[in-house]
Parts: structure tokens; C-alpha cells; sequence
């Protein structure tokens, strides 16, 4: 029996992911990614405004508010993007079948401690996987982009101001690196 699913409610700011399926890995190759990302900002950036993200080999995790008045339900949006990824990926991998677990998973951000927690969490988690020492030199995260003048979906000036600015955003994730908290509860 499926657990349920928590609905995306207008205005809502919720923490989303999702893993492969099985052992698989949902990017192989560094042009994965960024294409991920253009569908992405395709499908959803319309949908919902993004806080913060991280792709990694076999797994993502996301921050985002559901926005006011979305022409397109966010579930719809988000399986659009993972239908269309899965496509593409099967096609380019000559493989079948499903790429993504079923049922994306999210959890409402109710609390001002959970959304700090839940950027650093989320920027914090290719190190806390192994897949880097320090999560500052992963290239998949919005981590780098926060710090960026390029044009982005990003809410990076959101993200900033949240902090307190730039070097109180490098603080806060640097300090809380040790808090091993796991925004989940499943750590």
C-alpha cells in the first residue's frame, strides 16, 4: 500500500525528492545534468520558484514554493519533467522502463528553522553521500549559482538576503556542516 502523498498547495514552500530506481543512476555524464536543468527550468520554473537544488548520480533534492496562481498543478509539472527526462535518457541509453522511484516525495516546509536547515541539508548532501570531501567543489548544486551574477531561475537574491548576505550564508553552511541534522528525519 502507497503511503500518501502531501499535496502542493499554492504559496507552499516545500522540500522535494526523488531517487533512481534501484542501483540505477539518474545522470551519467556531466551533459545530464545540465540538460535535467533545462527541462527543468522548462517545466516547472513557470510552476513554482526554486530556493535551492542539488543533482546527484542517483539522486536529487529540491526547496521550492508552489507559486500563486500556476496555469499547471505543480504533480503535473513535476511529471512532466521526469516523464520527459526518462524519455530522453532512455533513448540516449538505449534502455526501458521506468528511471525515477514512483510517488516523488516532498515534505512541507512549515517552520523558518526547517527552511534554513533544508538549503543547507540540500547543498550539504553530495559531501554527506560521499560523492565529494567538500560540498563547496560539487558542480550540481545551486550552491555555486547562489554566488553567481549569471542570469538564473534561481531565488538566489532570496536566498541571500535569508542568510543575512553573502559571508553569512557561507558561515551558516560551513557551521552547520557538524549539526548532522537531517531535515528528513531520516539520517
Amino acid at each position: 500500500m502507497s503511503r500518501p502523498t502531501t499535496p502542493f498547495e499554492p504559496s507552499g514552500y516545500y522540500h522535494v525528492w526523488t531517487h533512481a530506481n534501484g542501483t540505477e543512476n539518474i545522470f551519467r555524464e556531466d551533459e545530464n545534468y545540465s540538460f535535467f536543468l533545462s527541462k527543468y527550468s522548462f517545466h516547472l520554473s513557470p510552476v513554482v520558484k526554486t530556493f535551492a537544488y542539488c543533482l546527484m548520480p542517483n539522486h536529487i533534492h529540491l526547496l521550492i514554493q508552489v507559486r500563486e496562481n500556476p496555469a499547471l498543478s505543480a504533480s503535473k509539472a513535476f511529471s512532466n519533467l521526469l516523464n520527459s527526462y526518462c524519455q530522453s535518457y532512455n533513448k540516449k541509453y538505449h534502455r526501458k522502463g521506468s528511471l525515477f522511484m514512483s510517488n516523488l516525495k516532498r515534505k512541507k516546509i512549515d517552520t523558518d528553522s526547517y527552511f534554513t536547515r533544508c538549503i543547507t541539508y540540500i547543498h550539504q548532501n553530495p559531501a554527506h553521500h560521499g560523492f565529494v570531501k567538500d560540498f563547496t567543489k560539487w558542480k550540481h548544486s545551486s550552491w555555486k549559482t547562489i554566488f553567481s551574477e549569471k542570469q538564473t531561475h534561481l531565488e538566489r537574491e532570496k536566498v541571500l538576503e535569508w542568510f543575512g548576505g553573502r559571508e553569512a550564508t557561507i558561515s551558516n553552511h560551513k557551521l552547520s556542516i557538524d549539526l548532522e541534522i537531517d531535515p528528513l528525519g531520516e539520517n
